[in-house]
């Protein structure tokens, strides 16, 4: 049996990533390991349904998701900066 789950914080780290062009420009190896080092930074939340998630979801909630997955992605980037430049 499948299940249809998914990270909500997964969900929104790809639109972030998307949004600011990055899914096409940068290599397909650095953005799985950019996103897997964001993502075990962040709490999970398990979604089934993403329709009825942006139905429901607090503006306020959202935000502070966004701004925390921002802090992550940040630290992401300069952990790969510092370990990829040697």
């Amino acid at each position: 049996m499948q299940l249809e789950i998914r990270n909500y914080y997964e969900v929104l780290l790809l639109e972030m990533l998307s949004d600011e062009g990055l899914l096409d420009e940068l290599p397909s190896d650095y953005l799985a390991d950019l996103c897997c080092i964001t993502l075990n930074q962040l709490p999970t939340r398990y979604i089934r349904h993403l329709v009825d998630t942006y139905f429901f979801e607090d503006y306020n909630e959202l935000q502070q998701m966004k701004h925390e997955i921002q802090k992550a992605l940040e630290k992401s980037r300069a952990f790969l900066k510092n370990n990829t430049e040697r």
